[in-house]
């Protein structure tokens, strides 16, 4: 951590890489573009696995637990018989949409590019 209180990447022990470790999965980047795309309102836990082909409930699970343990997602639990459990980006959560949002235009526009050079890597 340096004197100011932003973190330092290239410090071995600074939390910051296990910030970007949770925030730069496929699943975080999907979760929070759907929770995004529902603002101002919320989503629900099957919603969200509808709209996230691939997750499996446990990992989606795991993903929303971690957003809401870092602040970037608020959870609200109506107490029916089953429970709906409802899900909200928080003002932290936002300011996380336009990075991960350039992040995912960029991944999309060249993965193309990327996949030939793969295939061009003799290793």
């Amino acid at each position: 951590m340096t004197p100011s209180g932003r973190g330092d990447l290239f410090d071995p022990k600074c939390p910051t890489r296990r910030l970007l470790d949770r925030i730069g999965t496929k699943w975080t980047s999907m979760a929070v573009k759907v929770l995004a795309e529902a603002e101002p309102g919320e989503v629900r836990f099957a919603e969200l696995q509808r709209r996230m082909p691939g997750v499996s409930q446990k990992m989606l699970s795991v993903t929303l637990q971690s957003l809401t343990r870092d602040g970037l997602v608020a959870r609200r639990v109506e107490a029916t018989v089953p429970p709906r459990v409802h899900y909200r980006l928080t003002d932290l959560g936002r300011s996380l949409e336009v990075p991960l949002a350039a992040l995912r235009d960029w991944a999309e526009e060249n993965m193309v590019a990327v996949d030939r050079a793969r295939d061009l890597d003799p290793g």
